[in-house]
C-alpha cells in the first residue's frame, strides 16, 4: 500500500486485550501501516475497551446476550464494521464463533490469533492440553477465520518450546510473547498486499524462508 493510505482495522476483542495492546503499540509507532478504527467489544466489562479508550480509539459495546440469534448478533456487528470503513477484522481474543453471513461480508478479510500450533490443539485451555500431551513444542497460529472452530487456512506460526517444569501459566507467557510479534507482522503484510491465498495454501510475496531445524531436547 502506499504510504499515505494506512489499512483500516477494526478490532473484536472480549477480553483484557494485550494483543490489542501491541497493535496499538506499533500502529502509534509508526511501524504498521495500518490504523485501528474501531474496537468492538461484547464484553461491556472487556479491558479492551479500556486500553482503546486510553488510545483515543473509537469503541463499542455489542453485547450478544441481546440478540436471540447468532446471525442477528453477528449483523448488528457487520453494520457497525461496514460503517467504520473497515478493510481488515482481526480478532484478538474475541470469544464467539464467527458465523457464515459475517465470513460473506468480509472473505478472507478476518484473521484470529490461537495460542498453539494448529491444526493441533484447538478450542479452549490449549496450553495445558499441549502440557497433557505431553508435547515437546507449543506456539501460536495467524489464521484466517472460516466457518470452522480454528479451523482456518494458517498464514504464520511462531514456536516455542516446552520444558519439563512448565506450569499452564508459564508456557502461556511464553507464548503471548510470540502472539506479540507476529499478529502485528501479518497485519503488516496484509497492508502491504503481500499475503495470497490459494485454498489452504498462504504465501507471503517475497518472504524469507528459515531453513534451519528445531529440537526439544536439543540433539547432540
Amino acid at each position: 500500500m502506499g504510504s499515505n493510505k494506512k489499512l483500516r482495522l477494526a478490532i473484536l476483542a472480549s477480553g483484557g486485550g494485550t494483543n490489542l495492546q501491541s497493535i496499538i503499540d506499533q500502529c502509534q509507532q509508526g511501524i504498521l501501516d495500518a490504523e485501528i478504527v474501531l474496537v468492538v467489544s461484547n464484553n461491556p466489562n472487556a479491558g479492551a475497551l479500556g486500553r482503546a479508550k486510553k488510545a483515543g480509539i473509537a469503541t463499542t459495546c455489542i453485547n450478544h446476550r441481546d440478540f436471540d440469534q447468532r446471525e442477528d448478533f453477528d449483523n448488528a456487528v457487520i453494520a457497525t464494521l461496514q460503517e467504520a470503513g473497515t478493510e481488515l477484522v482481526v480478532l484478538a481474543g474475541f470469544m464467539r464463533i464467527i458465523s457464515a453471513v459475517f465470513l460473506q461480508a468480509f472473505p478472507q478479510r478476518i484473521i484470529n490469533i490461537h495460542p498453539a500450533l494448529l491444526p493441533s490443539f484447538p478450542g479452549l485451555h490449549v496450553q495445558q492440553k499441549a502440557l497433557d500431551y505431553g508435547a515437546k513444542f507449543s506456539g501460536c497460529t495467524v489464521h484466517f477465520i472460516d466457518d470452522g472452530v480454528d479451523t482456518g487456512a494458517i498464514i504464520a506460526q511462531a514456536v516455542v518450546p516446552i520444558f519439563s517444569d512448565d506450569s499452564e501459566a508459564t508456557l502461556a507467557a511464553r507464548i503471548l510473547e510470540q502472539e506479540h510479534k507476529i499478529y502485528p507482522q501479518v497485519i503488516q503484510w496484509f497492508a502491504e498486499e503481500r499475503i495470497t491465498i490459494n485454498g489452504r495454501q498462504v504465501a507471503i510475496e517475497a518472504g524469507k524462508q528459515d531453513k534451519s531445524t528445531l529440537t526439544n531436547p536439543p540433539v547432540i
